[in-house]
């Protein structure tokens, strides 16, 4: 049985950083792609970013240049560090794990809210 879980969340200041962390554990094989989504109060789920297992990333634009994508392969862990938090980045972050187009397995997410 495959199992996601995410771990890193919490309250920072405006300009802050927080690294979340998630790792896939279970029997699966071949190509994967894990990802970070994000679902504020009242909104829809939105991709963050995502990586695949050979390191091919892919971010939204509101992120990119502030958050960085991360894997290790090897222990099927996928990391995301985000710098220059802003309060509308507040959400819970939602880590998955597909083998096709869609996210097969996700995680119970973990919040994370951006206020001074």
């Amino acid at each position: 049985q495959v199992q996601v879980v995410e771990s890193g969340g919490g309250l920072v200041q405006p300009g802050g950083s927080l690294r979340l962390s998630c790792a896939a554990s279970g029997s699966f094989l071949g190509v994967w792609t894990m990802g970070w989504y994000r679902q504020a109060p009242g909104k829809q789920r939105e991709m963050v970013a995502t990586i695949t297992r050979d390191g091919i990333t892919n971010y939204a634009d509101s992120v990119k240049g502030r958050f960085t994508i991360s894997r290790d392969s090897a222990k099927n862990t996928v990391y995301l560090q985000m710098n220059s938090l802003k309060p509308e980045d507040t959400a819970v972050y939602y880590c998955s794990l597909r083998f096709g187009f869609v996210p097969d397995y996700w995680g119970q997410g973990t919040q994370v809210t951006v206020s001074s």
